[in-house]
């Protein structure tokens, strides 16, 4: 029980502190205007629409926004000489790391929630939509496309989050975690993708089977593929082939369920 309300004032303390941190505040305000501003710059005028005219962009602002709400969760407490006095509670490296994880993640949920409840509002009062292969499947467009995009993007933002968590750990200093964190983004956002598909063009005889496995391996290609499948496939749009939208969820769970998992291993070393 003690535990339990240990745990929760760490979160409590997590958010708050995102909360009072004035670049996170901005940060989180220039997310929320460039989703807004997407739709709104392009006179979107479906949600088939606002999930294609978005999907690039936020596939690299989320990455952004987690690594920011991230990277100093743990190396903050680190150095500020906190976790050893945390140390002492009644709490397991475990349900320390859980705890700051779901603080930041509750920061890092609302932003994205909020940024894109406004930029739907925005299609909901455009009236009629703008996108040809809406006009020719009318029933096809709904907000239903649209909240799959955003549950896909929720779930690849707590990723993401737990990646930099990770990183958090991992770091030594606040340098070494921001270029560890920079380095990470950018293998999110590209890097990983790009080593996957050349390790299976190296490979002759792979079959088409392998290199929907080896893309799910990736957080940016899992996403990409569940939004295809969830969003964008259900209204006769040709995706790109690729994993399969249940195997993209899972191997974004994987990733955050094993972060946090090594987090918890590095934090009390």
């Amino acid at each position: 029980m003690r535990a339990s309300r240990y745990a929760l004032d760490v979160a409590e303390r997590e958010l708050l502190t995102v909360l009072r941190t004035p670049a996170l505040q901005l940060l989180a305000a220039g997310f929320v205007l460039l989703v807004v501003g997407v739709p709104w710059l392009a006179e979107t005028g479906s949600y088939l629409g606002l999930v294609l005219d978005l999907l690039v962009p936020v596939e690299v602002l989320v990455p952004v926004l987690a690594f920011a709400f991230g990277y100093r969760s743990l190396l903050g407490d680190e150095q500020s000489g906190e976790l050893e006095t945390l140390r002492t509670y009644p709490i397991s490296s475990s349900g320390y790391v859980a705890s700051v994880y779901l603080g930041r993640a509750v920061a890092v949920l609302g932003v994205v929630l909020l940024g894109f409840g406004a930029a739907g509002s925005l299609v909901a009062l455009a009236g009629d939509p703008q996108l040809s292969v809406v006009a020719s499947h009318a029933a096809a467009d709904s907000p239903a496309l649209y909240l799959r995009y955003v549950l896909s993007t929720a779930l690849f933002a707590l990723a993401a989050l737990a990646i930099a968590v990770l990183v958090s750990a991992v770091a030594r200093s606040s340098r070494g975690g921001l270029g560890l964190a920079t380095v990470a983004v950018l293998a999110l956002t590209g890097g990983i993708d790009a080593a996957l598909i050349g390790s299976v063009r190296r490979v002759a005889t792979a079959t088409d089977g392998v290199p929907a496995a080896l893309l799910a391996l990736s957080p940016s290609s899992a996403y990409r593929r569940l939004v295809f499948e969830s969003s964008v496939a259900p209204v006769g749009l040709a995706v790109p082939g690729g994993s399969t939208a249940r195997l993209s969820a899972v191997a974004l769970v994987v990733w955050l369920t094993v972060a946090l998992a090594v987090a918890s291993l590095l934090t009390w070393r």
